[in-house]
C-alpha cells in the first residue's frame, strides 16, 4: 500500500523560516511542512517568469505575490513562448544545440537568482522542467527535443541543482501524453529528478484543460499530488466536480486545480465572448476548496505570459503585466487563504448533504464542507442565494455564525445562537452574480477568531 507520509530531509532556511521540504499528510488530504503544520498551496501561474523577466522585474513580481499571501509560484524552465530559440532577458538560451543534455550555465544562473529571490520572499517555486510542446508539440512552437534518455539526464541535472531549494516539481506543462513514448519520457524525467534530489521534493503533473494527472499516472509512485486543469472555456465550468472526483480517487492524494480560468482572459479564448473577471476566478477557488482541495492556483492572463507593449499578445492579452499585478482577483486569492487559515482548514471534509435547500444549476451551485471534529463548517454561495444548512455534524449546543465577504476579506458577525436542526441562511443584499458569500458556523465553545484573521 502506498505510503502517504513522505519522510524527507529537514533543512530550514534561516532567512524565512521556510521548510525546504514539504510532505503529504498521513491521510493523503493535504500538504504539510516538516514540523507537521498544514501548508496552504496558493499558487500563481507565472509560466514565463524565468524566460521573459530580468532580475529587477522578477524581484518586483515575487515581492508583490508574497505580500498578497501567495505561497507557490508556478514557472517553466524551458518556456512555452519559443523558450528554446528566443533568449532570456540577458540573451541566453537554456540549451546548447537544442540538446537537453547540454544545459547553458549562464541561463541557469538566472534561474538560480529567481529561485533564491523566491526563497528570500518565503515562496516555493512550482518548477516545470519543460512546457509540454518540447515532448509533444500538438500546438505551439516546440520543437520536440526530448527522448526517454535525455529526459532522465535533464531531470537529474535539475534535481541536483535545486535539491536544497524550496521546490515542488510539476511535470507535463499543459499536455496529455499521446502515447507510450510520451509516457516514457515523463516517467524518465521523474526518475531523473528523483535521482538528482534524492526524493527531497513533492512531484505532480499539470495536464491539459479538462484532464487530471490521475488519468495518466495514477499508479505511479512519483505522483504525490493530483493536479487537474479546469481551463478557460466557460464561466459555468463546474470545477468542483473535478476536485470531488480527485478527492474520492484512490490512492488518496492532495488535489488542486492548477490552472482555472484566468482573470482578464477572454472567455473561450475569444474577446468577443467577454472576459473572465475576479468573481469568476474566486468562485472557482471556493468551489474547489470546499470540495476537498489542498489549495488553489490563481492566474492572470497577462501575467502568465508577462505581456507588455511591444510583445505579441497571446489570446488577446490587453493589460501590461505590471499593471495586472494589482487586479482584484489577486488580492481576493489572498483573502481566501486568510479565511481558511483562520480555522484548522485541513480538517474540512466536503459534504454535499449539508445543503438541504438551495440552487444547484447555472453557476449558482452552493458547496459546503464541515470539520471532521465538528468544530466548524463553511458554505459558499456564488450569487448570494438563500439556502438551508444541516447542522447535525456541528458539535455543541450553541453556534456562532458569520458571513464572510470574499470580495473585501471582511466578516460580519451575526451572533451566538442555540443550535437547531437546520440553519436558514439569507446572505446580505439581493441575489445576483458576484454577490458571493461564505457562511461560517462555529461550535461556539471553540472560540475561533473572526473569520479571515489568521
Amino acid at each position: 500500500m502506498r505510503k502517504h507520509l513522505i519522510i524527507l530531509l529537514v533543512l530550514i532556511i534561516p532567512a524565512t523560516g521556510m521548510s525546504q521540504s514539504l510532505a503529504v499528510s498521513e491521510n493523503g488530504r493535504y500538504i504539510q511542512d516538516t514540523s507537521g503544520k498544514p501548508f496552504f498551496y496558493l499558487g500563481d501561474t507565472a509560466w514565463e517568469l524565468f524566460h521573459r523577466l530580468d532580475r529587477e522585474e522578477a524581484a518586483e513580481y515575487l515581492k508583490n505575490r508574497a505580500d498578497k499571501g501567495f505561497t507557490v509560484i508556478q514557472a517553466v524552465v524551458l518556456a512555452e513562448l519559443d523558450g528554446l530559440k528566443t533568449p532570456n532577458a540577458y540573451g541566453e538560451l537554456p540549451l546548447k544545440d537544442l540538446d537537453p543534455g547540454k544545459p547553458n550555465e549562464a541561463y541557469f544562473e538566472h534561474v538560480d537568482y529567481i529561485v533564491d529571490q523566491a526563497t528570500a520572499s518565503g515562496l516555493y517555486i512550482g518548477m516545470l522542467p519543460t512546457w509540454g510542446d518540447k515532448f509533444y508539440k500538438l500546438w505551439g512552437v516546440g520543437p520536440e527535443v526530448f527522448t526517454k534518455e535525455n529526459a532522465r539526464i535533464f531531470g537529474e541535472f535539475l534535481g541536483k541543482r535545486y535539491k536544497d531549494a524550496p521546490i515542488i516539481w510539476i511535470l507535463g506543462g499543459d499536455r496529455n501524453p499521446a502515447n507510450e513514448e510520451d509516457m516514457a519520457i515523463v516517467r524518465a524525467m521523474a526518475e531523473g529528478l528523483r535521482n538528482g534530489d534524492k526524493g527531497a521534493h513533492l512531484m505532480t503533473y499539470h495536464p491539459q484543460g479538462g484532464a487530471s494527472s490521475t488519468d495518466f499516472f495514477n499508479e505511479d509512485e512519483w505522483l504525490d499530488l493530483n493536479m487537474f486543469q479546469s481551463g478557460h472555456w466557460s464561466r459555468y465550468f463546474e470545477n468542483y466536480e473535478f476536485t470531488w472526483a480527485g478527492y474520492k480517487n484512490e490512492p488518496a492524494r492532495p488535489v488542486l486545480d492548477s490552472e482555472p480560468c484566468y482573470e482578464d482572459h477572454p472567455i473561450n479564448w475569444r474577446a468577443e465572448n467577454g472576459w473572465f473577471d475576479a468573481f469568476d476566478s474566486r468562485k472557482r477557488g471556493y468551489w474547489s476548496m470546499l470540495s476537498g482541495a489542498c489549495g488553489h492556483t490563481y492566474g492572470n492572463h497577462n501575467i502568465w505570459q508577462m505581456w507588455t507593449e511591444g510583445r505579441d499578445p497571446v489570446s488577446a492579452a490587453r493589460t501590461p503585466w505590471q499593471q495586472s499585478l494589482n487586479q482584484p482577483g489577486a488580492f481576493q486569492a489572498g483573502y481566501m487563504r486568510d479565511l481558511f487559515e483562520s480555522r484548522p482548514w485541513h480538517l474540512l471534509i466536503p459534504d454535499r448533504s449539508l445543503i438541504t435547500r438551495g440552487p444547484n444549476t447555472d453557476g449558482r451551485e452552493i458547496v459546503a464542507a464541515v470539520a471532521g471534529d465538528g468544530g466548524f463548517l463553511f458554505a459558499y454561495t456564488p450569487h448570494g442565494s438563500r439556502f438551508t444548512v444541516d447542522l447535525s455534524k456541528i458539535r455543541g449546543t450553541k453556534i456562532r455564525v458569520w458571513w464572510y465577504n470574499p470580495l473585501i476579506g471582511e466578516a460580519i458577525p451575526l451572533g451566538t445562537f442555540d443550535k437547531t436542526e437546520y440553519y436558514e441562511a439569507d446572505p446580505p443584499s439581493d441575489e445576483k452574480r458576484g454577490n458571493d458569500w461564505v457562511l461560517v458556523i462555529d461550535n461556539a465553545v471553540m472560540n475561533f477568531t473572526t473569520p479571515g484573521n489568521r
